[in-house]
């Protein structure tokens, strides 16, 4: 399976000024290649392929007056940013024809320079591992790096990417082995939720801990500081940093929180069965700030590849499953109940449920079902199958092979040093 590896990278002066470059120049071919295709369509002309446009736009226009700026970068990332319109149009036509599911991808669109994030894309033949613990990169340099954690093998691709507020990432690709957890014998059904943030069905309760609300008062004053900027000033784009460091924070801790509370939740279960939340639909309700802090979409996906990682079951539960109005204890369905009712009791057999007990209860039963029976899919209310999404590892990336030379696994200059040690999550818990 492949697995992304992101680390922080601080270059100096000349390499960011050397990394602007490759992102212009990597966004400059992608906007030309894009045209092309897009002039080519409204024209009524075939399809132009990548071999053509690889001469044109790169090859060729290397020699030009116009773009001779394009030899200044490595030819890799001129010949990776082809390829990745290429995986763009590849899932557009994929998912107007059904072979991709899940959202609809729309066509590739032009880029920016004032695109809040900025990357490029590099093989094997462009980047190494030093001995001293930098990344060396073709034509920036060698970048420092901190290193959280070894890599378990060696990188196949490596993304650079800066970030909204300035801030530099390596992001390795590598193939590794599943690592397999012993098996244990508890399984979980999952409810989540915006007072508590998930409910697990032995009863256990992780709190929400509100990121964005607890950041709101400082983010409204940064807020206020840069609407009084004027538009195009230095001020303004030093407020406009400010605002992004600390939405940065915001993200970085919830993305932190969710890590921990789905590590603990993988190795402490062997089964997880979750439902399947229309989060999209939530998100322009009224408690669409509550949904976007919550991120229950990043957290079910860090359960699922997790599962996948550590051998254990996961499955989704159809989210036309009634789990609030069923009874955990006799199976009686008491028809729906407004969310203001948290507490509720059957009237057949007068079990008094906690609702998102009693919901993280039934999700666990149906998961169970689901997968004993074997079944992909479950029907909604209508009749109609609803898919399940599958299990895949991260997103994988193009990668080659370094001819004649072999690569070490593992990170050069951290050969010593341990794997980062797991925090139980025994402050978010409530029993």
């Amino acid at each position: 399976m492949q697995l992304r590896y992101n680390y922080r990278a601080y270059p100096d002066a000349a390499q960011r000024h050397a990394l602007a470059r490759a992102f212009g120049c990597a966004r400059v071919v992608w906007n030309d290649c894009l045209r092309d295709r897009r002039e080519a369509h409204a024209a009524g002309l075939p399809y132009v392929t990548s071999a053509e446009l690889s001469r044109l736009r790169i090859t060729q226009a290397k020699r030009t007056g116009e773009r001779a700026w394009l030899a200044d970068v490595s030819a890799v990332v001129l010949q990776q940013s082809l390829r990745d319109l290429d995986a763009a149009y590849r899932n557009f036509f994929d998912s107007l024809t059904g072979k991709r599911r899940g959202r609809k991808a729309g066509p590739p669109r032009y880029k920016s320079k004032k695109d809040t994030r900025q990357s490029i894309r590099l093989n094997t033949n462009a980047f190494s591992l030093q001995e001293n613990g930098t990344v060396y990169v073709a034509k920036v340099g060698h970048l420092k790096v901190t290193w959280s954690r070894r890599l378990p093998a060696a990188p196949t691709s490596l993304t650079v990417t800066r970030d909204s507020c300035g801030r530099y990432f390596l992001s390795f690709v590598v193939d590794t082995a599943p690592d397999i957890l012993p098996d244990v014998e508890t399984e979980a059904g999952i409810d989540l939720g915006l007072s508590a943030f998930a409910v697990l069905s032995d009863g256990r309760k992780i709190v929400s801990l509100r990121f964005l609300r607890r950041a709101e008062k400082k983010l409204k004053r940064l807020q206020r500081e840069l609407s009084r900027t004027q538009k195009g000033s230095k001020n303004r784009a030093k407020a406009r940093s400010r605002v992004a460091r600390q939405h940065a924070r915001v993200a970085d801790r919830r993305r932190d929180f969710h890590h921990q509370a789905s590590t603990q939740i993988i190795r402490d279960n062997q089964a997880v069965y979750v439902e399947d939340l229309a989060v999209s639909g939530l998100a322009r309700t009224r408690l669409a700030k509550s949904v976007h802090d919550a991120g229950w979409s990043a957290f079910v996906g860090m359960l699922e590849y997790k599962a996948v990682k550590h051998g254990r079951t996961f499955a989704r539960v159809g989210r036309a499953f009634p789990s609030s109005q069923v009874c955990s204890a006799c199976g009686f369905r008491d028809g729906p109940k407004p969310l203001h009712v948290r507490q509720w009791t059957c009237s057949k057999c007068g079990t008094v449920h906690d609702r998102d007990h009693n919901a993280a209860r039934n999700v666990l039963f149906e998961g169970r079902r689901i997968v004993a029976a074997g079944r992909a899919e479950t029907p909604n209310a209508c009749g109609a199958p609803v898919r399940r999404a599958p299990v895949p590892a991260q997103r994988g990336e193009a990668g080659s092979p370094r001819k004649g030379r072999t690569a070490q696994a593992g990170i050069p200059g951290l050969q010593a040093r341990e794997h980062v040690k797991f925090v139980p999550l025994r402050p978010f818990l409530r029993v």
